[in-house]
């Protein structure tokens, strides 16, 4: 359950060629706020943010991260807004393995680990996994030594063909979220690393579901998606909860994602309670 650094450099970078306003009406749009809308959020004026927009005026350090923050702009690219205004970055991006982030660090291993003996991980932004309890031990079981090599990637092991896909009965259903997931995702940062990820996934062929009955064989009511897999003779069933921190100060926190799975019906609930026993 060691929290681990995955490397993966996904820095803060000014985009070529853009200037903050038009990446501030970017925004603006993706989030379907008006002009005037977005002034009185910010204590502005339509006036002014439509001179920001074309440039006319140059905005100051803190109407940048006034307008980043009303637009719920994602921590890193407020560092690229301000990058693109001319100015220093706002939020540091410590490793995770600084001193600085352990109590951070002791916090997130003892979560995961108190929610034993149900999974949970604590994933990053191109969702390598920094740390997981032994229920997604569990759930790795059969998952070839290839597949885990640091830094084990939490998609990849969930969609290759041997990873946990051929085990998944209802594989087409959990590879649309997980790849819609990932879309919603791509839209809001502009992360090279995240996009090759989605191109590798989706490139993947996609399994057959695990032979067998693919429905539970009795009716049972899912209050949200589950997935469904195949382990030691029996399907288990999930779903899944992820939290993320408020009001990140940086930019690590702000990209870190922890991910529970909660068993969805009863079978699985006693099963994994006889584990713990």
């Amino acid at each position: 359950m060691t929290i681990v650094p995955t490397g993966t450099d996904i820095s803060a970078t000014a985009p070529a060629g853009k200037s903050v306003g038009p990446l501030l009406r970017a925004w603006r749009e993706r989030r379907r706020v008006s002009q005037l809308e977005l002034a009185l959020r910010a204590d502005s004026s339509a006036r002014h943010i439509s001179f920001v927009e074309t440039g006319r005026s140059r905005p100051s350090e803190e109407m940048v991260l006034r307008l980043a923050e009303h637009l719920d702009v994602p921590v890193r690219e407020r560092n690229s807004l301000l990058l693109a205004a001319g100015y220093a970055p706002h939020y540091p991006e410590t490793p995770l393995d600084d001193p600085a982030l352990g109590a951070l660090r002791e916090g997130l291993e003892r979560l995961i680990q108190c929610y034993e003996p149900y999974p949970a991980l604590v994933v990053d932004a191109t969702y390598d996994v920094v740390a997981a309890n032994r229920g997604i031990t569990m759930l790795l079981d059969g998952v070839p030594e290839s597949l885990l090599q640091p830094p084990l990637n939490a998609m990849r092991l969930t969609l290759h063909p041997q990873g946990m896909a051929p085990r998944i009965r209802n594989l087409g259903e959990w590879r649309g979220h997980l790849l819609a997931q990932m879309e919603r995702q791509i839209a809001l940062h502009r992360s090279e690393p995240l996009r090759a990820l989605y191109e590798e996934v989706t490139a993947y062929p996609a399994p057959e579901a695990a032979s067998g009955e693919d429905e539970p064989a009795g009716p049972v009511p899912h209050f949200a998606l589950p997935m469904r897999i195949e382990h030691d003779g029996r399907v288990l069933s999930f779903v899944s909860s992820i939290s993320t921190f408020n009001t990140p100060m940086d930019v690590t926190v702000s990209e870190l994602a922890i991910e529970t799975f909660l068993p969805a019906d009863p079978a699985t609930a006693k099963y994994l309670r006889s584990l713990g026993d």
